[in-house]
């Protein structure tokens, strides 16, 4: 095994390199190679086993990531990690933008949308004064109140872009990214239980699930499972969460750039992520055009696909040794939000849904 020396590269999840001189030439498609089949060769047993299982695809690749993070260490597989982590990130939080249109989220109806931006704005709010009280700091609250609030993994990945490693390390990211996922996973089975023990009815139950359940793809599969009439609402309110990342994302970089100065510092305060960009614009033509099934499909299979990929090879780049440092403090953000944000939906579900 040969292992990268020193000065190889630096980088944070999106791969925003350092190179030395030694590096200046552009790399090959060869050099891309080795960690890219690495990475799709993980995904497909992650896959593999989802659809054997039926445990979260997210998580299992997380872990089967993690169980892998010895290959980061392999000269050869670090550029092909560094790409995928990076571009299919990306591209895959672009094409999400095909998942939801405006007039899902006007058919909530203000009671449901003011009901739905109590839940969020708790989560997040309640997971930054988590993280201050275990000393986890501002941006580790950021990124879980934001995951928690919005549509887990991806908008974890989102968010860690604006935040930067500079301000989060990536262990307490990595360690933040599976408390989301096995919150997601938990809630995905229990909530629906939850509700049907109290005897909500399919509205209430769209509501809460599709409100409180981190992940898209399992806020609407544990809606269904309690009804097709509380899967159809959940599916609504996971949307309108969904379509809440571009604005998040930006209100988070708005934040976290206020008080610094110098040549730029302007347009940064008012400039969002390229993709964040690209995610709006595709919300925005979804909402105007009337996109085939042939299209829509097979971009959003492609989206899951790519993010997948993406929060595996971020898993493998992770340090096993700095996750265990990172310890129990960096779940408790994550943690309070998913609490919270339950509670507030159940709250708001027997009072104002019908």
């Amino acid at each position: 095994m040969s292992r990268p020396s020193d000065n190889f590269y630096s980088g944070d999840l999106f791969g925003e390199l350092h190179h030395t001189d030694a590096e200046s030439a552009a790399l090959r498609l060869s050099d891309y190679l080795p960690g890219m089949v690495v990475c799709g060769v993980a995904s497909l047993a992650a896959a593999w086993l989802a659809e054997h299982y039926g445990f979260p695809i997210i998580l299992l690749g997380l872990l089967i990531g993690l169980a892998m993070s010895f290959v980061s260490t392999i000269e050869a597989t670090a550029a092909g990690l560094n790409f995928v982590s990076r571009h299919f990130l990306r591209a895959g939080i672009v094409l999400l933008g095909l998942q939801v249109t405006f007039a899902q989220v006007a058919g909530l109806g203000w009671l449901a949308f003011g009901g739905l931006l109590i839940v969020m704005v708790s989560a997040f709010f309640s997971a930054i004064f988590a993280a201050r009280w275990v000393g986890e700091g501002q941006e580790s609250g950021i990124l879980a109140g934001g995951a928690t609030a919005i549509c887990g993994a991806s908008a974890a990945l989102a968010l860690y872009g604006v935040i930067g490693r500079d301000r989060l390390g990536q262990a307490r990211f990595s360690v933040a990214l599976v408390g989301v996922a096995l919150a997601s996973a938990v809630a995905m089975s229990v909530y629906p239980a939850i509700a049907q023990a109290i005897g909500m009815s399919d509205k209430q139950a769209g509501f809460l699930i599709g409100a409180s359940v981190h992940d898209a793809a399992q806020a609407i599969g544990g809606a269904y499972s309690y009804s097709d009439a509380a899967g159809a609402d959940a599916t609504v309110v996971k949307l309108a969460r969904v379509a809440m990342l571009g604005p998040i994302v930006a209100l988070v970089a708005l934040w976290l750039d206020r008080g610094e100065g110098g040549a730029g510092s302007a347009w940064r305060k008012v400039a969002m992520p390229w993709f964040i960009v690209g995610f709006f614009i595709l919300l925005a033509f979804n909402s105007l055009i009337s996109f085939p099934d042939a299209v829509t499909g097979p971009a959003l299979a492609l989206s899951k696909i790519l993010l997948l990929l993406a929060v595996v090879a971020t898993a493998m780049r992770s340090q096993l040794g700095l996750l265990v440092e990172a310890g129990w403090r960096a779940l408790v953000p994550v943690g309070a939000a998913s609490v919270v944000s339950f509670a507030v939906a159940l709250a708001i579900s027997w009072a104002a849904i019908a």
